[in-house]
C-alpha cells in the first residue's frame, strides 16, 4: 500500500556524499538538516526519512532541500541500500501478513491466543426497526 517516490540517484564530486533527486518535495520551499537521527517528537516526513536514513547505517549527516536529499556517509561506507529506504518513504503495510478468510459456517474455529484482540460477535438477528403509527 502507499505510494512509492520516483528516485533518481546522482553521485557528486565527492564520493561520501550523495544526493537523491525526488518526484515530490519533502519539505516544501525550506531546508532540515540533521547530524544525528531526529527526536521521535518530531514528526514530519522529513523526520522520518532522517531517521530511516540513520537506521540503515553509515549515515554521517543528512540534508533536505524541497525534492534534494544530501547524504554525508561516515567513512568508508559506500550508502547502498540507501536510495531504496527513500523509495519507501511512502509504503504502507509492506511486511504484514495476508488476510485470514474467515471460517465456514459450521466451521469449529480455535480459541485466540491470549492476548489476541477478538472482534465482538453480530447478534443473531437484526433488531427489529421500531413500529410507526399511521
Amino acid at each position: 500500500m502507499g505510494q512509492p517516490i520516483t528516485v533518481v540517484e546522482k553521485p557528486s564530486s565527492n564520493p561520501a556524499v550523495i544526493r537523491f533527486e525526488t518526484n515530490r518535495p519533502l519539505t516544501g520551499m525550506g531546508h532540515e538538516r540533521y547530524s544525528e537521527p531526529p527526536s521521535a517528537l518530531l514528526d514530519k516526513t522529513v523526520d522520518e526519512l532522517a531517521r530511516r536514513l540513520f537506521a540503515a547505517g553509515g549515515v554521517e549527516a543528512v540534508h533536505v532541500n524541497g525534492s534534494v536529499v544530501t547524504v554525508s556517509l561516515e567513512r568508508g561506507r559506500s550508502g547502498a541500500g540507501l536510495g531504496d529506504v527513500v523509495r519507501q518513504l511512502f509504503l504502507h503495510y509492506g511486511d504484514q501478513p495476508a488476510p485470514v478468510e474467515p471460517a465456514a459456517a459450521g466451521t469449529p474455529v480455535e480459541p485466540a491466543a491470549a492476548g489476541t484482540p477478538v472482534a465482538p460477535e453480530a447478534p443473531a438477528e437484526p433488531p427489529a426497526a421500531p413500529a410507526t403509527e399511521g
